[in-house]
């Protein structure tokens, strides 16, 4: 799949992100913000011509590379808490991490538009 289409699904996620901060829904929030971000980060890397695995762990692998390599947000800590979060909203058996909407909606608005702007610069 190429970089774009993989940032269009991250953006069609960011709308239910946008959506769901607000109440906040907690099970919609660390759903579709986790699986966003998880898009915007293969997107970058699929840009960047950084290997990955479709993993979770191999996603923040990535996300941290693309931190450390091309400047973009580090974004790993917020994939492990929002992991977490969504584990916990779906099975109810795990402690979720204090997190506040407004901040994890933000982050991974951000996230998207600087990958954004990255995929707009010439492949490396």
């Amino acid at each position: 799949m190429s970089a774009e289409k993989q940032l269009e699904i991250a953006k069609k996620h960011l709308l239910r992100v946008q959506e769901a901060w607000d109440s906040p829904a907690w099970d919609d929030l660390s759903l579709y913000g986790f699986y966003c971000l998880e898009n915007a980060v293969t997107a970058a890397a699929t840009h960047a011509n950084i290997p990955f695995k479709k993993t979770h762990p191999a996603k923040v692998d990535a996300a941290r590379r693309l931190a450390a390599q091309h400047g973009l947000p580090n974004v790993e800590d917020l994939l492990k808490d929002l992991n977490e979060a969504r584990k916990s909203e779906a099975y109810g058996d795990i402690a979720s991490p204090e997190l506040d909407a407004e901040d994890v909606a933000s982050e991974i608005e951000r996230y998207v538009e600087a990958v954004e702007t990255f995929l707009r610069k010439e492949t490396p």
